[in-house]
């Protein structure tokens, strides 16, 4: 995004070039003044009020902030982000009951491409998609910069670049209202949140990714970071922290991709079928599919990411604290995917003897190759200033905030070759199947040797183009200010507080997509005399796939699509110049007011906190439109505006009950919304004719209404003051007016007849409900003999069941997408003088990721996950004076990271990709 504020991209740049980082404000875990371990870290005492919070140290600070909470909540400590190799927050994510970690969307890096980066972007929590969840960093909503989703992208943030993070799963009335899934918070700490006066930290790190490495590159990478902190003036009244990281990921990850190829080309047929290739009668769809062709690649490139954060705060005196507060991120990546092609041609249906079936019958097999850069440039930053004052018996906090955030997916090429670029003849197949498959499950194309001698020959294919090219830039702008105010009662009575506030945000978000298409060779000339080739892989998917693959020099890309681009290439979605340059153009403003009022009440130990809250939203789209005259020919568009309103009561109530100091029982019903994708509000305009007059508009839908839900959570947690927490949770949500992430496509497409005129429009899907369990329970056995009281053993485990209504016919009871029903996570540790040792291991079970992938209108070819199971060691040792060093291994059995299959029961059509293991050596020094 171009258009934000020059200051606020100023200050984010020195930031960035400084690599300063910067702390966290108030949410709702509650928490006392830190104490400081030995090294000067911050160890939070126990919490009693609704008040700032601090970072959690390790896991017993985070497991006391879990039980002084009023509302039910999970926390990842400085220690649990620090003893593990995981990629990045979103990956971190994956540790707590009740989330699921996946790796790819809906966006412009869906499917097997995103997942082929080998690295946990988002995140859905109870059942809910990322879009259902509200992301902020230091109590900042952070800046929304997917291009068709409201979801936030977490891969970009590292673990070491936060300290703390807080994932509420029930919201109160003080919190933002459009959270169904949950609101997660990543915080770091103040300068006061330390005992000494000064201190810090630095942290080198090495990386080494083993799939890399099976293809005979390095695979290395590493990062540093460091922070300080200091508190100044003649009472210490200042103080200033600041932390900077930046690390480097070089990767190679292997990809076999059935159902790509089975969407995108064809590749996929029924082993019985009708006259015409249908399904035969009788038949179950899923267990009838055959994989006709498939994709061998590799993924390749790097990550590096930079930034941090800046806390700068002020006790003016004993009644008035000041603050102000920035952070930022940036992550570039190369991604860069090479696919060998197997597609197959000239498909007829046979009969088989006189059973009245059919067969398919493959009339010839192209080999073909393929290449696509997929780069993205992707930042986040957020600022804001406030303070708190107190005037007896009123706290008053106001504050000012502002991010952005961005996703951009520049100079995106596609590049192929092929060997029947000028003609039909080759290779002639003549067979009702190409795959066989091993025990392992994966496909193996039964091919010729002459096939195989092609494949393994990309420089003598034909040459197809000089490339495609892709530019997209999307993101979004926000800022606004709130004010809180609570009054605390000293008069003894049940009333011990009332906290009302009110809260603004306006936000700008816009996005554009532009394609150039070269025109095709005509002159036979070979992929090898395109001077791209610089090398290669001798295996393309190593231990499974020998076939060699090329790899190609991005300097010389970039010079022969430069050479050959014109404006007459420019092709996105129309005929007329200036339709293509706006036609995926969509800006909007959305403006939320917001304002609420709760109060707390207490009887011994009963505590009840009542809430409303209320929420106005305007939106304003801006659209192009594409028009046609009477006989169909394209017209010069012209952009366009729609509206949308929103108004949401939301009340809440939440009851505790405390027992001591050593359990707590929670029970809430609250409710909450979640406001559709812009794209589908307001995606742009296309007129077509029809031979008979018939005039079809698609657009977006204005009038979509916003998802729903009314939750009920009944928790307990507790604590034996022996090294030991445990918790359970039962949830339950109620949706109405549901809808699914679908990228770029309109979701539930309904029509809508007015006169000669049709419109094509989203629309809303029915109900669902999600419906769960969570327990967790970690217990370290300190009280055992020497040296035995150092281990302990942790344990999380949740259960879910989803079901939604899409809104349309054979979709009526659906999964939710990327809502596993079963998922866990088990850790055997031992901690000692200084000495830890964690293995855990990670189970996430099936889910669908995309509806009716095939188009069937039903839902027997939903896109499915199949389980993931990962094994993590972490080994540590703290020497004296402040030296630690760890090291960390994820995924330690090497297991597929990502397979994906058409059909719940059948893995026919699969997409495969094996990213191998990551090991993370860190050495950390503070003083």
């Amino acid at each position: 995004m171009r258009s934000l504020h020059p200051l606020a991209r100023a200050i984010a740049a020195a930031i960035g070039s400084l690599a300063l980082a910067g702390t966290a404000f108030a949410g709702d875990v509650p928490a006392a003044p830190a104490q400081a371990a030995q090294d000067g870290t911050a160890t939070p005492a126990a919490a009693t009020t609704l008040t700032k919070i601090t970072v959690a140290a390790n896991r017993y600070d985070a497991s006391q902030l879990q039980m002084d909470a009023v509302n039910t909540v999970n926390v990842l400590s400085a220690d649990d982000l620090k003893y593990t190799a995981v990629h990045n927050v979103a990956e971190a994510l994956g540790l707590l009951p009740g989330v699921n970690v996946f790796n790819t969307g809906q966006s412009y890096f869906g499917g097997i491409d995103g997942a082929s980066r080998g690295e946990g972007m988002f995140t859905s929590v109870r059942g809910l998609n990322a879009e259902y969840n509200v992301n902020l960093i230091n109590g900042v909503n952070v800046a929304q910069g997917m291009a068709y989703s409201r979801g936030v992208q977490l891969s970009l943030l590292p673990p070491s670049g936060l300290q703390t993070i807080v994932l509420n799963k029930t919201s109160t009335a003080d919190m933002d209202g459009d959270a169904i899934g949950g609101t997660i918070d990543f915080r770091t700490p103040t300068a006061f949140d330390f005992s000494a006066p000064m201190s810090g930290s630095i942290t080198a790190s090495g990386r080494m990714e083993s799939r890399a490495r099976d293809y005979g590159d390095n695979g290395l990478g590493g990062g540093l970071a460091g922070e300080f902190q200091t508190k100044f003036g003649q009472e210490k009244q200042f103080g200033i922290y600041a932390s900077a990281y930046y690390d480097k990921r070089n990767y190679v990850n292997s990809e076999a991709a059935a159902a790509s190829s089975a969407l995108n080309d064809g590749a996929w047929e029924f082993a019985r079928t009708t006259a015409s290739g249908d399904n035969a009668p009788g038949f179950d769809p899923v267990r009838n599919l055959l994989s006709t062709g498939m994709n061998i690649g590799t993924s390749s490139g790097d990550t590096k990411r930079y930034g941090g954060n800046v806390s700068l705060d002020w006790k003016v005196d004993d009644t008035l604290t000041a603050y102000a507060r920035a952070t930022y991120g940036y992550a570039k990546t190369a991604q860069n995917t090479t696919y060998l092609q197997i597609i197959p041609a000239n498909v007829k249906y046979i009969p088989v003897g006189s059973t009245g079936f059919y067969e398919p019958m493959i009339g010839r097999i192209a080999t073909r190759f393929w290449y696509e850069t997929n780069p993205e440039k992707a930042d986040l930053a957020t600022f804001q200033v406030g303070g708190d004052k107190t005037l007896g018996g009123w706290t008053l906090s106001p504050s000012l905030f502002y991010s952005f955030g961005d996703n951009d997916r520049p100079d995106h090429v596609e590049i192929s070759a092929r060997n029947d670029q000028y003609s039909s003849a080759n290779f002639p197949y003549g067979a009702s199947t190409v795959m066989s498959y091993g025990a392992d499950n994966l496909p193996y194309p039964m091919l010729t040797p002459a096939m195989n001698a092609q494949l393994n020959s990309v420089a003598t294919m034909y040459a197809r183009r000089a490339g495609q090219l892709t530019k997209s830039y999307s993101g979004q702008e926000k800022g606004g200010l709130k004010f809180d105010a609570r009054y605390d009662f000293d008069d003894g009575g049940p009333l011990r507080s009332v906290q009302m506030g009110v809260k603004y945000s306006d936000a700008h978000r816009e996005f554009t997509n532009r394609d150039w298409t070269t025109a095709k060779f005509t002159d036979g000339r070979s992929f090898g005399s395109l001077g791209l080739i610089d090398g290669g892989y001798s295996s393309v998917f190593p231990g499974v796939y020998d076939y060699n693959v090329p790899t190609i020099d991005q300097g010389a890309l970039k010079r022969l699509i430069a050479s050959h681009v014109t404006d007459g290439n420019l092709d996105t979605c129309s005929d007329l110049y200036i339709n293509n340059w706006n036609c995926n153009t969509q800006r909007a403003r959305e403006t939320v007011s917001a304002a609420y009022a709760m109060a707390n009440f207490k009887w011994g130990d009963l505590e009840v906190i009542p809430g409303l809250r209320f929420e106005h939203t305007d939106i304003r789209n801006t659209f192009w439109v594409t028009p046609r005259d009477a006989a169909g020919k394209e017209q010069v568009g012209y952009f366009a505006r729609n509206y949308t309103h929103y108004d949401e009561p939301l009340p809440s109530l939440f009851v505790n009950h405390r027992d001591g100091d050593n359990a707590v029982y929670r029970g809430s019903i609250w409710s909450s919304y979640t406001r559709p994708a812009f794209v589908q509000l307001g995606g742009g305009s296309q007129v077509s004719m029809s031979a008979d007059g018939l005039t079809t508009i698609t657009e977006g839908n204005p009038n979509l209404k916003p998802i729903k839900s009314l939750n009920l959570d009944l928790s307990g947690e507790w604590s034996n003051q022996h090294g030991g927490h445990a918790m359970a949770a039962l949830f339950y949500k109620k949706l109405s007016n549901y809808i699914y992430e679908s990228g770029s496509n309109p979701v539930n497409a309904g029509t809508a007849d007015a006169g000669s005129i049709q419109y094509v429009r989203p629309q809303n899907g029915g109900d669902g409900k999600v419906y769960g369990v969570e327990a967790a329970v970690r217990q370290k056995f300190q009280d055992m003999p020497a040296p035995f009281d150092g281990f302990g053993v942790g344990l999380n485990a949740t259960r879910q069941w989803t079901s939604v209504d899409l809104g349309m016919d054979g979709f009526r009871h659906q999964r939710i997408q990327n809502a596993p029903e079963l998922m866990g996570n088990a850790e055997l540790f031992y901690e000692k003088n200084g000495f830890s040792v964690n293995l855990s291991y990670h189970y996430a079970g099936s889910y669908v990721s995309t509806y009716d992938y095939f188009g069937q209108n039903a839902a027997w070819d939903n896109l499915w996950i199949r389980p993931v199971t990962r094994v993590d060691l972490h080994a540590g040792y703290a020497f004296p004076h402040g030296f630690q060093v760890d090291l960390s291994i994820s995924n330690l059995t090497k297991n597929y990271t990502y397979w994906s299959h058409v059909g719940r029961n059948s893995l026919a059509i699969s997409d495969v990709v094996d990213s191998g293991m990551t090991t993370l050596l860190t050495a950390k020094y503070s003083f």
